[in-house]
């Protein structure tokens, strides 16, 4: 039980209001309403005021906070001269978990766009080259070109403005900070609340990813005509969206208490590997880019060489694997 609940139950037991105990601790009835939902957290004066009015030590209001922040430790930054370690307050990590709380479903929505974009240049091409609907390949290729382009620029324009909001705060997933009194406790809280949730998504997620195909598998089977498959073709992108969009909604969510954390791939290691991996990503990827575009332009073979891109993702899988061992064994040194 974290100080927040240890007050609510206090009060309670004394048959109190916020009000009535706001009185006796001469502060104001939102400051008590802070305390109690891990808004705020009082000072320690106030904790001693606390403990004299429930009668309790202030051993017991405070005893779990400790406990828990020995059982899931803060990580550090090494010293830094040069660089002060950020603290990260109560109403901080709060104002941080909202904002990813509204974030997740705007970058869900983002990559859903995405990922159906093509569907409708799929649906009229295959209606145009069946003559269904009496609609010509060119009318076909222009609408369903013109839906494509507009769910991109609809998206990337929420992953810019999702992007903007948050620059404030992306110190938080890149350097190592600490957290001030009561933060911890309350973020493990909520994390452990959330878990099931985000367990829920995540299975859900991921059955309807790897169910997506078996209506094309069926259609496939039973050799169903060409405008049957490029329909189920158009359908499996919408439930994998789907699926994603679910896991992208839960994810986000957990990320951000994992982030306050400082733990998973936001613990001290990870960011030290990240930044030192940064640099090579960008540069590996901008020669990606430079030779598929060179090879495409000098061969014109451009429904070949897009096989560049799943080869090299293969590559910098195992370069970016290398480069983590690499990086480890000089941690050590």
């Amino acid at each position: 039980m974290i100080l927040a609940d240890k007050i609510t139950e206090e009060r309670k037991k004394n048959g109190w209001s916020q009000e009535e105990l706001a009185d006796q601790l001469g502060v104001s009835r939102q400051a008590v309403s802070k305390w109690e939902s891990a808004g705020s957290v009082p000072d320690l004066q106030r904790v001693i005021q606390l403990a004299e009015v429930f009668g309790v030590s202030t051993d017991y209001l405070l005893k779990d906070e400790m406990e828990t922040a020995a059982a899931y430790p803060v990580t550090y930054a090494e010293p830094d001269h040069t660089k002060p370690i950020r603290r990260v307050s109560m109403e901080e990590a709060n104002e941080f978990l909202e904002m990813k709380r509204k974030s997740a479903p705007v970058i869900a929505n983002a990559t859903f766009l995405c990922i159906i974009s093509p569907t409708l240049l799929i649906l009229l091409a295959t209606m145009a080259d069946s003559s269904i609907g009496k609609i010509s390949g060119t009318l076909a290729a222009g609408i369903g070109l013109l839906f494509l382009f507009g769910a991109i620029a609809v998206a990337v324009s929420m992953f810019i403005i999702s992007g903007t909001r948050e620059s404030h705060v992306e110190h938080l997933s890149k350097e190592c900070f600490e957290t001030e009194y009561g933060v911890t406790g309350m973020v493990k809280e909520k994390r452990n609340a959330y878990e099931s949730t985000f367990t829920k998504g995540l299975v859900i997620g991921v059955v309807l990813c790897i169910l997506s195909v078996v209506p094309l598998v069926m259609a496939g089977l039973q050799e169903a005509p060409d405008y049957v498959c490029g329909a189920l073709t158009a359908l499996l992108l919408v439930i994998i969206a789907t699926g994603v969009n679910i896991m992208i909604r839960v994810g986000t969510i957990k990320s951000s208490f994992d982030t306050l954390l400082q733990e998973s791939e936001y613990s001290k290691e990870e960011k030290k590997a990240k930044g030192k991996l940064d640099a090579l990503s960008g540069v590996y990827w901008c020669l990606v880019t430079a030779i598929y575009l060179g090879w495409s332009f000098w061969t014109m073979r451009w429904g070949f060489t897009w096989i560049v891109w799943p080869v090299a993702g293969v590559l910098f899988a195992a370069i970016h694997g290398v480069m983590r061992m690499v990086i480890g064994i000089e941690d050590k040194n």
